[in-house]
């Protein structure tokens, strides 16, 4: 038995070792951590349980059965995260630079299919050179086993990517099948072909990091929901995702006490939003005043930056908030925007997080009808707690897109400085009006009295309350305990949906 022992410590060291002692050594020298260093800052110290540490691949060929190290170049296995189980899978790039081979490959299905039935949050940290090539179509099967299995666990764990390294070709549609992706900047990078094959095609010449960088990714084309500066800060900051997301769709956020006094007023609210319409003001400083201890963790903040979408605590149970910004691009609906809101829309929905919305800028009509179709698609199929509040103006197609009462939100709530209507009173009175005006003798002064008229007969705050299309008009001061009050009376909301196979959602 000791010689049994001892021959089993001795394959362990080699496989925690790797084949290659400067291979460790290459690692650190690019600044970036090895797999196992990065497992160990992700779970609860002393939390990891690795599986199939001994596996090795079967190929032949090309000079592979030569070469067999133990793990196939990819670690899994499970821990703790604040306690909770979480599943984890990381590319070792010291063995074949973590490419994805048959075996790798049947590793990551395995730890798959484990999450999903223990019904346990799944983080991938990224750092492999794509198909192992020797390998064939063999590599590209394994990838296509990941894609099955990350559409199946979407909406029923939380799936979380954490880039490291290249992903490059095949490899990089697995994280944009996830729900965040973490990336750090200079060492990650995401792209189908590399900067070779994009000079070949087209004679750009352009480095690894400005085709599919972290900035480029989080700021440009919106895959990556965070670039981080290091490796230490990004992994720190997937736990902290972690401890407010529930571990399945089947349970609820966990809750923490709360420090900071429910029944506190945020009188600063009553002078934050100007209420003239055309003065920007930024969002993010009225959520921080309304949460917990001022905290929240905004996701994807550099891409589509006129609505913000963050996590946050109410008396310490998780929320979900979009809000429009002001202060970018007048907070007015596009493409990126709608389609940032309402995936955020359908996570929270899925993994039960209410969702609170505050619009507060009037929207381009075309806006909404030709890029709105998905926020509102997302709104309608929203089963959790929605509240809305309306802080300023919420104009046509805006105030029915974002959670009005006319869509399924449970409580509409609105500031004395509300405007929701139509359209805007200049335009409403040039509609309404104009053969009035264009037979006025002074147009500008009878256009001037009809925008004065239009304004105090429909616009004014509490028109939209005496039709019972707002439940209340409250003071600024009381949003936060007011919030808290109606999510305690909700938390206990079931609804259902009518039976399909699946909606076909807005392109």
């Amino acid at each position: 038995m000791q010689e049994s022992l001892s021959e089993l410590r001795d394959k362990r060291r080699a496989a925690v070792d790797g084949p290659d002692p400067r291979a460790t050594e290459r690692q650190h020298a690019k600044g970036k951590l090895t797999a196992r260093e990065r497992i160990g800052l992700l779970l609860d110290e002393g939390s990891f349980q690795e599986v199939e540490q001994l596996r090795r691949h079967r190929a032949g060929g090309f000079g592979l059965e030569h070469k067999k190290p133990y793990t196939d170049g990819v670690i899994t296995g499970w821990g703790t995260v604040f306690g909770r189980t979480v599943f984890v899978y990381a590319h070792d790039f010291r063995i074949f630079g973590g490419a994805l081979g048959e075996a790798h490959a049947d590793k990551i299905h395995k730890l798959m299919d484990r999450a999903i039935a223990a019904g346990a949050p799944l983080v991938s940290l990224n750092d492999g050179a794509g198909a192992r090539i020797q390998e064939g179509v063999t590599a590209l099967a394994g990838y296509g086993g990941i894609f099955q299995r990350n559409t199946a666990a979407s909406g029923v764990i939380p799936q979380i990517s954490v880039m490291l390294g290249p992903c490059a070709g095949g490899a990089a549609y697995s994280p944009a099948l996830t729900d965040f992706v973490f990336m750090v900047r200079d060492t990650s990078q995401m792209f189908i072909t590399g900067p070779d094959v994009v000079k070949a095609v087209t004679g750009e010449e352009i480095t690894q990091n400005g085709l599919g960088g972290a900035d480029v990714h989080a700021r440009t084309s919106g895959v990556a929901h965070f670039a981080y500066d290091d490796e230490e800060t990004c992994i720190e900051e997937v736990r902290y995702l972690l401890s407010m997301l529930p571990q399945n769709n089947r349970e609820l956020p966990p809750a923490e006490p709360c420090a900071d006094d429910t029944g506190r007023t945020t009188e600063i609210l009553r002078d934050l939003v100007p209420a003239e319409g055309n003065q920007p003001y930024d969002v993010r400083e009225v959520v921080a005043e309304i949460v917990d201890g001022g905290d929240y963790f905004e996701i994807s903040a550099t891409w589509a930056q006129n609505i913000v979408c963050a996590l946050a605590r109410l008396d310490g149970q998780v929320v979900g908030v979009v809000a429009n910004q002001p202060s970018a691009m007048a907070g007015v609906l596009d493409i990126h925007s709608s389609e940032k809101a309402a995936r955020f829309v359908q996570f929270c929905d899925s993994f039960n997080i209410p969702l609170g919305f505050l619009p507060g800028v009037d929207q381009e009509h075309g806006g909404i009808i030709r890029h709105g179709a998905k926020l509102l698609y997302a709104y309608c199929n929203a089963t959790v707690p929605r509240i809305s509040v309306v802080l300023r103006k919420a104009y046509g197609g805006a105030y029915i897109v974002m959670d009005s009462r006319s869509i399924g939100a449970d409580i509409s709530l609105a500031w004395p400085t509300n405007e929701i209507a139509v359209m805007g009173a200049e335009g409403a009175a040039n509609v309404i009006f104009r053969k009035q005006i264009a037979a006025a003798d002074d147009p500008g002064a009878t256009r001037a009295q009809m925008v004065k008229e239009y304004r105090s007969e429909l616009m004014h705050p509490y028109y939209a309350a005496e039709r019972g299309l707002v439940d209340d008009v409250i003071d600024p001061a009381d949003t936060r305990q007011v919030l808290i009050g109606s999510l305690a009376m909700l938390r206990g909301k079931h609804t259902g949906l009518p039976s399909r196979k699946h909606g076909n959602q807005p392109q």
